[in-house]
């Protein structure tokens, strides 16, 4: 097993987009514990498996909150589409 992971890998790692674990980042909801500064002002995070637990913690206690949870539809053959909540 690795010792660090970048931020695309942390993501996959926590299943949630890139995206989304940028954004908790730039709002220091989760913090990695490695951060490399390039010439240029430029970050790199790397991300421990302890940091990974705390996203997937995180994201347990508040991923889509205030929005509800996608429900699923029944499209036929064990097929389901994810739709919206209702309004």
């Amino acid at each position: 097993m690795r010792e660090t992971y970048s931020t695309s890998e942390a993501a996959k790692r926590a299943g949630i987009s890139r995206v989304t674990l940028e954004r908790w980042l730039l709002a220091h909801k989760v913090r990695p514990s490695k951060k490399i500064q390039f010439d240029g002002g430029q970050r790199h995070w790397r991300w421990t498996i302890n940091d990974l637990e705390r996203v997937r913690i995180y994201k347990l206690m508040h991923y889509r909150e205030g929005r509800g949870r996608k429900k699923a539809v029944p499209l036929g053959r064990g097929r389901l589409r994810r739709t919206p909540p209702d309004i």
